[in-house]
């Protein structure tokens, strides 16, 4: 009987995780579907992350691994919503960011954002606009819709930034004041009042928001 020799190397088989990174990315999007579902239904204070582990099929315990909680959740959510179109080839924001790059025109700018607007502001203002409603007396939605209102203006002030940068700013209109003006802009309230309350279609709003950014800063 003969035996193995153990001086002759063996083949490893290479392991493959992209079946554990598409299966991870099905397991996150439903959560983040399941969640949306309930947080649009019965309310962001209403909803557990017990409840959502139950529609998404999956253990409390994964989602707490996996997000960190309701918080969390919604951070991702945000988060997937300022992507924009799904089907779109790339990220909004990083077309933003390589709109600033190659864009040398003010006007031109603005109106592009004003473009991405139509994508990223339906997906984003309703979540925004869930915790706003429920932060006077849900302390966690307060500190989760003040948190991410900050983020925003983060964004803002880098837009201010680009303007300034392009030598785009009409004068006497500091940085500062054109990151305000923005922020004020497109802040969720104004999707909620045009858009909700008023009936306008998202181009008229993203349309609308674009002009006035323009006719206050440039």
């Amino acid at each position: 009987m003969s035996v193995p020799r153990s001086d002759v190397p063996v083949k490893r088989r290479r392991y493959d995780a992209t079946g554990r990174q598409v299966s991870a990315h099905r397991l996150r999007e439903s959560v983040l579907d399941a969640a949306w579902t309930r947080f649009s239904t019965v309310g962001y204070a209403a909803t557990t992350v017990e409840v959502i582990a139950t529609d998404a099929k999956v253990s409390t315990a994964t989602i707490y691994k996996t997000f960190g909680g309701k918080s969390g959740i919604v951070r991702t959510l945000v988060s997937r919503a300022l992507q924009g179109d799904p089907d779109a080839p790339e990220h909004a924001e990083h077309r933003s960011e390589a709109l600033r790059d190659a864009v040398s025109d003010g006007r031109g700018v603005v109106a592009a954002w004003g473009e991405l607007m139509v994508e990223v502001a339906p997906r984003v203002s309703p979540i925004l606009l869930l915790l706003r409603d429920v932060s006077a007396h849900d302390s966690a939605a307060a500190a989760l819709f003040a948190e991410l209102e900050v983020n925003r203006l983060s964004r803002m002030a880098e837009n201010a930034r680009t303007l300034d940068r392009l030598d785009a700013l009409r004068p006497g209109v500091s940085r500062a004041e054109a990151r305000d003006i923005m922020w004020t802009y497109t802040a969720p309230d104004l999707y909620d009042v045009l858009v909700r309350r008023r009936g306008w279609s998202v181009r008229r709003y993203a349309r609308f928001t674009s002009d006035a950014i323009t006719a206050a800063l440039l």
